[in-house]
């Protein structure tokens, strides 16, 4: 009889417990649950396919397939985890908020544009979710989102193409370094810090060249996090 009485009491605090539920811890869940998603399809470019999955908390995936430089035709698929700024995080769903979830139309319309890939920004979080494709959008915020995540792809497939040619063709990678360089300048790469491995096993390479190895490094210390 006493067990009885005690899973009756646990099957009415239950709920109350449920209620109390504070809504600071609530809104942290909600946090941890969103997610925006960037894909782009463009045959033409290099890579000619990629993701980009950015969620409230935890690691960021980046996915994409395509060749691996303009003089190959051998197909190459690439998955990276990373970890994402904080500041570069809040920014994704500030901007995500500002366009509105995704969840009208995008695309401009506007005839005669020239096409620069088939792209796709997807939310959803606990409360609602949104898509929209376009090929060109007159929305600001997501234009400049488009823009960031875009420089984030460019930043990681220098990663990969780096590791590629340090264990390939090392002779190749001052060219790719100083491309890097030129691209920082213009504040066309972010979240160097994600492929900050990589610059650090270049420049710790006595097989590679010095000036390739001063470029790296010069990367790590000039570009910092951005």
């Amino acid at each position: 009889m006493p067990r009885l009485v005690s899973i009756l009491w646990l099957l009415v605090l239950s709920p109350i417990a449920c209620a109390q539920t504070s809504p600071a811890a609530a809104g942290e869940a909600g946090q941890s649950l969103r997610v925006v998603m960037f894909t782009l399809d463009f045959p033409e470019s290099q890579p000619e396919h990629y993701s980009i999955r950015v969620a409230g908390e935890g690691p960021s995936l980046y996915e994409s397939s395509g060749r691996l430089s303009a003089d190959s035709d051998d197909k190459d698929s690439f998955d990276f985890n990373f970890t994402l700024s904080d500041e570069t995080r809040s920014k994704i769903f500030a901007l995500a908020a500002k366009a509105g979830y995704f969840q009208k139309d995008l695309e401009s319309h506007h005839k005669g544009m020239a096409f620069t890939g088939k792209k796709t920004l997807s939310y959803k979080d606990a409360q609602r979710a949104g898509e929209s494709t376009y090929n060109y959008s007159s929305n600001a915020a997501a234009q400049e989102l488009t823009s960031l995540l875009q420089n984030l792809s460019a930043t990681l497939e220098f990663g990969h193409r780096l590791d590629y040619y340090r264990r390939y063709q090392k002779l190749a990678l001052d060219e790719e370094l100083k491309r890097m360089q030129e691209m920082a300048k213009d504040n066309l790469l972010v979240e160097m810090s994600a492929i900050h491995p990589i610059l650090e096993q270049i420049a710790a390479d006595q097989a590679v060249v010095n000036i390739a190895r001063a470029r790296a490094q010069r990367l790590m210390d000039g570009v910092g996090g951005r």
